[in-house]
């Protein structure tokens, strides 16, 4: 048995997910049919990280096992041949029996953007947000999510009992004309974190939330008291460091 490794980028509009579901078309599920074909066997593909409807991957990556004896390049040729155009393998190669995509990660990196004024060529991977805000706030709250915390107020499922402490190793927010662009990197992320964070900053930047409101969500380890998730589209999972 090899264990593949692979480097993905997609973009997530017309996907339920990453995971496979019942209801539409899932990341997982164009892989493992594609390599189902090129194998001709049953494949499992497992990712670093399930990414939401919606959401984007530039540096996706994921393993399989397989029995298959062609190349690593050749599987990679294969499943390209056979997917949607919005995916694509970017690289692939054999890596020990004991890697795995998501458990044997360290860092992981996310992107997030908000334009300020409408873009026809960014639609699909921002979040057009037309009100003021204070850049300065949105600066303030993203320092105080550094180190170790819990992030359960920003948990999709704040009633989860898993485990929602993250160590949160760089954040900050850069502008570049009327593009802000957030970027995250922890050692792990909570289901819904980053949009969560993302549209509370933005409530805080609006005047909708004081600052001290803010630092008392992140203390609360209570969902409810957090703001609105920000959509889906301006989410791309950047880079999964092992």
């Amino acid at each position: 048995m090899r264990n593949i490794k692979l480097l993905l980028e997609y973009d997530g509009t017309d996907f339920v997910g990453w995971q496979i579901q019942d209801n539409g078309r899932s990341v997982q599920g164009e892989l493992e049919h594609a390599l189902g074909e090129v194998t001709q066997a049953e494949v499992r593909v497992i990712g670093a990280g399930r990414t939401d409807a919606g959401v984007h991957a530039r540096g996706q990556v994921a393993h399989f096992h397989t029995a298959s004896d062609l190349s690593a390049e050749q599987l990679k040729r294969g499943a390209n041949a056979l997917i949607g155009e919005d995916v694509r393998v970017l690289d692939a190669q054999e890596v020990p029996l004991e890697f795995h995509a998501r458990y044997s990660a360290r860092r992981r990196s996310y992107l997030y953007v908000i334009v300020r004024q409408s873009h026809p060529l960014l639609r699909r991977t921002s979040w057009l947000v037309g009100y003021p805000m204070e850049r300065g706030l949105l600066d303030r709250c993203s320092r105080e999510l550094l180190g170790r915390k819990d992030f359960r107020s920003f948990c999709k499922n704040g009633e989860s009992n898993d485990n929602t402490v993250c160590t949160v190793l760089d954040a900050a927010w850069a502008e570049e004309g009327e593009i802000l662009r957030f970027e995250i990197s922890a050692d792990r992320f909570v289901h819904g974190m980053v949009r969560a964070l993302v549209g509370t900053m933005v409530d805080v930047a609006r005047g909708y939330l004081d600052f001290d409101e803010f630092l008392g969500i992140i203390v609360a380890k209570d969902r409810t008291r957090a703001g609105t998730s920000a959509p889906p589209q301006g989410l791309v999972l950047e880079t999964v460091l092992y």
